[in-house]
């Protein structure tokens, strides 16, 4: 990896492995919805400049149905229900449930009719996974907010989801426009819900909510994003999934060094064991090409690292 990659890799794992921290803080003064308004708008406010300027507004508005699926499964439920289970977790418990996205991938493939041939190694990460989450729900958090832990589960479910369906159906769309576009979405569709469930503030939150408010809109979303679009043009999208793996250790630091969270025996074992599980589950089986010619092995690789791309560079998991 270059130099610049190493840069761009590091910034992105902080990027995205310190909003569990700054949801925490704001959700102890602000509704959850209120968190995704201010959050998404920001971000929206951010984005949608350069998407217009690049033109790429109109192209993904002309694919409405997907983009509104895809809104809602990545941004606006996941957003949410990850603010509303802030409010009873720890912010690094949270960080480490979300590790648990792509053995959640694996279930969505199946179930939308594109299974992948899964192998031993595959099968074992699974088995990992899922212990790993029942030594955090069950040992670690002792099943004390089961609440909370389903709330965690419409993330991890909507997190997985919502890259399957731009590799579907909109991985041709330019990402900066997808995101932009359903980032403003999602403050729409946020303002009335804030105004009749009284979620608006009363007060003048303190200077840590808007701060925290602040950096989860410009870094942890809009900065994030274009972080992980230059990423994947550095190293390309298959290594750029390795991030995956760095973002719930920096919010378990972030946790303990900012808000005094503790960390139990179970706290490792589970973050050891989900980790594992989620690197096994995504490890791909090794294709003999010695049959194919240069030109055919080329390109199969080639339509790979471009689906990968589209789906990698436009899901902001956000995390």
């Amino acid at each position: 990896m270059t130099r610049r990659g190493l840069i761009l890799f590091a910034a992105l794992g902080i990027a995205w492995g310190i909003p569990y921290l700054f949801i925490k803080i704001a959700v102890s003064e602000l509704e959850p919805a209120m968190v995704v308004l201010a959050r998404a708008g920001l971000a929206a406010l951010l984005l949608l400049p350069l998407a217009f300027f690049r033109r790429e507004v109109a192209q993904v508005v002309r694919r409405w149905k997907p983009m509104l699926a895809y809104t809602i499964v990545e941004i606006i439920l996941p957003w949410y229900f990850l603010s509303a289970a802030e409010q009873r977790l720890p912010s690094s418990t949270a960080g480490l449930l979300l590790a648990t996205v792509p053995l959640a991938g694996v279930g969505i493939a199946f179930a939308m009719g594109r299974p992948e041939r899964l192998s031993r190694a595959n099968w074992l990460g699974i088995a990992l996974g899922m212990l790993g989450v029942a030594a955090l729900v069950g040992l670690d958090i002792a099943g004390s907010d089961l609440i909370a832990v389903a709330q965690m589960a419409v993330v991890v479910v909507g997190y997985a989801l919502g890259p399957a369906i731009l590799a579907r159906w909109m991985s041709d769309l330019p990402g900066v426009g997808v995101v932009a576009v359903s980032l403003a979405a999602t403050a729409v569709v946020y303002v009335p819900f804030v105004l009749l469930t009284g979620g608006w503030p009363t007060a003048l939150p303190s200077q840590a909510v808007i701060v925290s408010i602040v950096v989860l809109a410009v870094v942890c979303s809009a900065l994030a994003f274009l972080l992980m679009v230059a990423l994947i043009s550095e190293i390309g999208p298959v290594k750029a999934t390795a991030i995956t793996y760095v973002n719930p250790a920096v919010a378990i630091i972030a946790g303990v060094a900012v808000l005094g969270e503790r960390i139990t025996v179970w706290t490792i074992v589970g973050f050891v064991l989900v980790l594992a599980g989620s690197f096994l589950v995504t490890r791909r089986q090794r294709v003999p090409v010695a049959a194919e010619g240069p030109e055919e092995a080329c390109a199969e690789q080639g339509a790979a690292a471009s689906e990968g791309q589209g789906a990698e560079t436009a899901a902001v998991d956000s995390k």
